[in-house]
């Protein structure tokens, strides 16, 4: 145990974020320096209010199983290598999930019953982002290599872990993504003021000197057949996410300035990175309406007022969370609260109980307004409620509202893996799909979730994979993943 008494002497703090009007100026992250040196100067503190409990629940709130009171102990004592070790037992890549989760292991806190949680997360990215500045993280190169090929399509978080994962196992594992720079929605989707994109680049070089190929600008299922990679490689691996975006087939839908969300945001991180993009889609001068209220329509919101946004209105069908976790959602479940994320600090409107039944057109065919209306739950949906409608001015509206699972064109179609009633890929508890020697793992299999589930499906599939490629168990740690919801339906 770390302090003894400090979960009843310590106050939980967070690393302070730079002011509203110096980081909306820029791309940068929205802490200053890194949030890992933000946080530096109280970790230690911080880190002491953990409990070590009997049962520490942290650990089923988390699903890579992270051994959370463990390195909080060893931050607390001043061992920061230690503190890396146990981390990275768990997580392959902290500095992504201590930026991006939404922390459902600091809900599951047992200290968070009756108090304030321990600032988890903080203390996550702060061990990693000091590893990082002293040189700690270092390629872990096999002591053997098997023979044995694997081909994981798509390099997003999930794709990424199974691929680390398996070369460290000793096999000969090959990246693909379609587009142009390796990292799925870590590099394109990701805004560059929750993750800048050298933290990505510089776990890449640690891989690519592991021995993992990357091969980015290769459109798997155009330019390489679903049939040809399975002739190819001893293992196929899909980890290519849930991209097709949830629609709004409402009058005006075809109207120029409505978007999907990830039409817009790649087109930002392309610009923030100083690449020429054309026909950008621009907030500039705009009314902007983001319609869904999740992680994307923030990411929307926070990009649209750096490209000077003259209003922007995030619009949500369901009614306002409550501030504190309500009674039919208890410790330790992850509730539904009502959150505030960094770019809703710089600025913007969220307006509830909300639904939009027209895009309103002006004179040449461009959105000029959004119908809505506001809305009750009646008989099992949501009615308009009479007097409520009126039109908000909008010049572009982005459609911020989810996934509905993998893309079904192209490889999928080719390969004929089977889909489950959800349409994502089916899978059993290996993470096998009906396709011998075809596995699935992330978004594309679970249906769109969390980074922390990303890198947990992609560990616990490439411990299945090294298994069947070796004939036998695999060495490589298998997270236990809580059971919420099948692997395989029906």
């Amino acid at each position: 145990m770390a302090d003894p008494r400090g979960f009843m002497t310590t106050p939980r703090q967070v690393a302070e974020r730079r002011p509203v009007n110096e980081r909306v100026a820029d791309w940068n992250e929205v802490y200053p320096g890194t949030p890992g040196r933000a946080v530096l100067p109280i970790i230690s503190q911080q880190a002491g209010r953990c409990m070590d409990c009997g049962i520490p629940f942290c650990h089923s709130g988390c699903p890579l199983g992270n051994l959370i009171p463990e390195w909080n102990d060893m931050v607390w004592r001043d061992d920061w290598r230690g503190a890396l070790d146990r981390l990275h037992a768990t997580n392959n890549f902290p500095e992504f999930t201590g930026r991006l989760c939404p922390a459902p292991c600091e809900t599951a806190c047992v200290v968070g019953i009756n108090r304030e949680p321990v600032t988890i997360k903080n203390v996550e990215v702060a061990i990693i982002d000091r590893a990082w500045d002293d040189s700690r993280v270092t390629a872990q190169t096999p002591e053997w290599h098997s023979g044995k090929t694997v081909a994981v399509v798509g390099s997003g978080p999930s794709g990424l872990a199974v691929a680390q994962q398996l070369t460290r196992a000793g096999h000969t594992v090959v990246v693909y993504e379609r587009a142009d720079a390796i990292g799925g929605l870590l590099r394109y989707g990701i805004p560059e003021f929750k993750m800048e994109k050298k933290v990505l680049d510089r776990r890449l070089k640690q891989m690519r000197l592991e021995g993992t190929v990357f091969k980015a600008g290769v459109n798997i299922g155009a330019e390489i057949t679903g049939e040809q990679l399975v002739e190819r490689f001893d293992a196929v691996v899909l980890a290519i996410g849930a991209t097709a975006a949830r629609e709004l087939p409402i009058p005006g839908r075809e109207l120029a300035g409505v978007h999907q969300a990830m039409e817009y945001l790649p087109q930002a991180n392309r610009a923030a990175l100083g690449q020429e993009v054309e026909g950008q889609i621009l907030a500039t001068g705009k009314d902007v309406v983001i319609i869904g209220g999740g992680d994307t329509g923030a990411d929307c919101l926070g990009t649209a007022l750096r490209q000077g946004a003259r209003s922007v209105t995030q619009l949500e069908i369901m009614p306002t969370p409550p501030a504190d976790r309500p009674v039919n959602q208890p410790w330790p479940t992850y509730p539904m609260i009502y959150r505030v994320a960094s770019a809703h600090e710089e600025g913007g409107e969220r307006l509830y109980s909300v639904s939009t039944a027209e895009f309103v057109a002006d004179g040449a065919g461009t959105v000029a307004g959004l119908r809505i209306s506001e809305v009750a739950m009646a008989n099992g949906r949501f009615e308009p409620v009479a007097g409520t409608e009126r039109v908000i001015p909008a010049q572009l509206v982005l459609l911020a509202m989810g996934f509905t699972g993998p893309q079904r064109e192209g490889l999928v179609e080719q390969l004929g893996v089977s889909l489950d009633a959800r349409g994502t890929i089916a899978r059993d508890e290996a993470f096998a799909t009906d396709v011998p020697g075809v596995y699935v793992c992330g978004d594309a299999g679970r249906g769109q979730s969390l980074i922390v589930w990303a890198i947990a499906e992609g560990r616990a599939c490439a411990n299945e994979v090294d298994s069947f490629l070796q004939g036998e168990a695999s060495p490589l740690p298998k997270p236990i993943l809580p059971t919420d919801r099948p692997l395989m339906a029906g």
